[in-house]
């Protein structure tokens, strides 16, 4: 009996440490951008079943994506640096009599290039745009993400870029990663925008893996704990403290959080407690029937633009 127990204790603690370790490495996978043309990237069609067996156990290598616009004379390059000299690229793109200016984020693996359509509807409406790459995203530099966490950092000295140009009409707008990571920056440094943005953000770190294991076709636990734990351990943070529904009490201004009823990523649920903690009444909740996780100024522009306007009057 008790040699029986033994073996059984050892085979736990076995497949434990497999598990941790096979996680650990996906964490890593998920917070790590290689530099681009530094890996080979194949299409499903494209892998072998060792391809496949590879990516089970040790993750997807993910490339930093290249932005696919080619900027002209009416962007302005800047460049932002970080506390631990990171260097990050933004565009600065001027509208004509302009009544303020909006701080573009995109989300996790994109680019700046990615919200290029939100930022033409947004001058249009008579607002400058700056539009930013987090680190380890497009043409900034780093390889390391933290889905929130350090680029509050960027999101605050995007805001602090344009503020120190005098500008009093700051408004800030983020997708995924990007509206998660703006929450955190209001409650981490009291920024006082006039108006915040937000699309499909996460209710926590620990709900975003959870969405993207559904996507994968995963049970959510008990490996979104042990993927939250591993990827803020490998990256120097708590990443069970990473709650976009909590960092929201701290607004002071309006707000329009806005949700893709077909998201595979962020529920409603996620969305209907943010909404909830956002003090006050000066807020909106807007639903759009056809959208997923992806940009709703693309699959429904003419109600973007719509609510959008109306939200900034």
């Amino acid at each position: 009996m008790k040699q029986m127990f033994r073996v059984l204790l050892r085979t736990l603690v076995f497949l434990f440490v497999l598990v941790n370790v096979i996680v650990a490495f996906h964490a890593y996978k998920f917070t790590h951008f290689y530099n681009y043309g530094e890996i080979s990237v194949k299409r499903p069609e494209e892998k072998s079943v060792w391809d496949k067996t590879n990516e089970m156990l040790f993750g997807i290598n993910a490339m930093k994506l290249k932005n696919t616009i080619a900027a002209d004379s009416s962007f302005q390059p800047i460049y932002l640096k970080t506390k631990d000299n990171l260097r990050l690229e933004a565009w600065y793109i001027k509208a004509d009599s302009a009544i303020g200016t909006v701080c573009l984020f995109h989300g996790h693996g994109g680019t700046k290039s990615g919200v290029y359509k939100e930022s033409e509807a947004l001058r249009q409406m008579g607002y400058n745009t700056l539009l930013l790459d987090f680190r380890a995203h497009g043409n900034s530099e780093g390889n390391t993400c933290t889905i929130g966490n350090d680029e509050t950092e960027d999101v605050k000295l995007a805001y602090d870029y344009i503020s120190n140009k005098g500008e009093k009409n700051i408004v800030l707008w983020g997708i995924s990663m990007g509206a998660s990571s703006i929450t955190k920056t209001i409650h981490d440094f009291h920024l006082q925008p006039k108006k915040i943005i937000l699309e499909m953000p996460f209710g926590t770190i620990e709900d975003a893996v959870k969405g993207r294991l559904k996507l994968m076709g995963l049970p959510a636990q008990p490996i979104a704990t042990l993927l939250t734990f591993w990827g803020g351990a490998e990256r120097g943070f708590w990443a069970f403290n990473m709650k976009p529904q909590q960092y929201v009490k701290s607004f002071s201004c309006p707000v329009l959080l806005q949700w893709g009823k077909n998201d595979p990523r962020v529920s409603k649920s996620e969305e209907d407690i943010l909404f909830n903690n956002i003090p006050g009444t000066n807020k909106k909740f807007v639903v759009y029937e056809n959208a997923g996780h992806e940009s709703l100024c693309k699959k429904e522009p003419e109600k973007w633009k719509t609510e959008v306007a109306d939200f900034l009057k």
